[in-house]
C-alpha cells in the first residue's frame, strides 16, 4: 500500500476517533478542531494534485524491477502540426513510445491515431474532453467521459486501450472507483520537464528530463499542446533526449511492455 493512502486512511481513522470523542465524551477544542480540519483537508487536496502519491488509485510510475529501457511518453495529442514530427524522431532512433491522446482531438484526426499504432507506438486515453476539473466532476460524469473515449480509439484502431492518463494528472476516489470499474491502468511518470507550458524552452526541458533517464523511468512529454496554441518545448528537446538514450544505451520501450512484463511475473510466482 503506497505510504499517502496508508496517511490517509490514518487520518481518516483519527477524525472519527475526535468526531467520537466530541459525542460521548466533551467537545474537542475549537482550535484543534480547525487544525484537524486544515490538516486532512491539506492531505486530501495532496491526494488529489500528486498523481504519483498514489493516494487514490493505484498508479504504475516506473517500470518493474529489473526493467530495461526508458519509457517515453506524450500527452495531449495528436496534433497534424507537431505529432508527425515526433513520430519521425522516433522512428529516426529506433524508440518505441506511448501517447496519451485525447479522445476529442483523436475524433477529429483519426489518421494519425492510426498513423501512431502503425508505426509499433502504443495508445493510452488521456480522457475525452481533458477537463481541467475532471477530479471534481462525479463519478458519472467520469465514467461518460472516459467510455466516450475509449469507443472512440476502439473505433479508430480496433483496439480499446487499457492504458490511461488523467487529465492534468489530478485524481479523486471517484475517478479511482470508475478507472478500476474499465479496468484500466493509470500511467503516471518518474521524469517530466513541463513542456506543456507556453514559456518553457526546449533547454531547460532536456535539462530537466536527461538526469532522469535511467532503466524503468517514464518519461511525461507533449506531442502537442492542450489547447493547440503553441509548440510544445518537448519536441524541439526530443532529439536532445534520444541522443541522451542512445549514450546511455537505453532502448525505448511502449509502458505496456512493462506491464505484460509484471504480469507474467506474478503468474510465476
Amino acid at each position: 500500500m503506497p505510504v499517502a493512502r496508508a496517511l490517509l486512511y490514518a487520518a481518516s481513522a483519527g477524525a472519527l476517533a475526535l468526531v467520537a470523542r466530541s459525542l460521548l465524551v466533551a467537545p474537542v477544542p475549537f482550535a484543534v478542531a480547525c487544525a484537524a480540519i486544515a490538516g486532512y483537508l491539506a492531505l486530501v487536496l495532496c491526494g488529489v494534485f500528486f498523481l504519483g502519491l498514489g493516494m487514490f488509485v493505484d498508479v504504475v510510475k516506473r517500470g518493474p524491477p529489473g526493467a530495461r529501457g526508458v519509457a517515453l511518453t506524450f500527452d495531449d495529442g495528436p496534433s497534424p502540426e507537431h505529432t508527425p514530427r515526433v513520430l519521425d524522431l522516433l522512428d529516426e532512433a529506433g524508440v518505441k513510445a506511448t501517447f496519451f491522446v485525447i479522445g476529442r482531438k483523436a475524433e477529429a484526426h483519426p489518421e494519425l491515431v492510426r498513423e501512431i499504432a502503425a508505426r509499433g507506438h502504443a495508445i493510452g486515453l488521456h480522457s475525452h474532453a481533458h477537463d481541467r476539473l475532471f477530479s471534481l466532476r462525479s463519478a458519472r460524469t467520469v465514467e461518460r467521459d472516459l467510455r466516450r473515449g475509449l469507443d472512440v480509439l476502439e473505433q479508430i484502431t480496433g483496439e480499446r486501450p487499457a492504458l490511461f492518463r488523467p487529465p492534468v494528472g489530478h485524481t479523486s476516489p471517484r475517478i479511482a472507483r470508475v478507472v478500476d470499474a474499465l479496468d484500466l491502468d493509470v500511467i503516471g511518470w518518474s521524469a517530466r520537464g513541463f513542456d506543456g507550458l507556453a514559456g518553457a524552452s526546449p533547454e531547460r526541458v532536456a535539462a530537466r528530463i536527461i538526469p532522469g533517464l535511467r532503466d524503468g523511468a517514464i518519461v511525461l512529454l507533449h506531442d502537442a499542446a492542450e489547447r493547440d496554441d503553441h509548440a510544445p518545448a518537448g519536441v524541439a528537446a526530443l532529439p536532445r533526449i534520444l541522443e541522451a538514450m542512445s549514450r546511455r544505451n537505453l532502448a525505448g520501450v511502449r509502458v505496456d511492455a512493462w506491464l505484460d512484463e509484471g504480469a507474467a511475473d506474478d503468474a510465476l510466482a
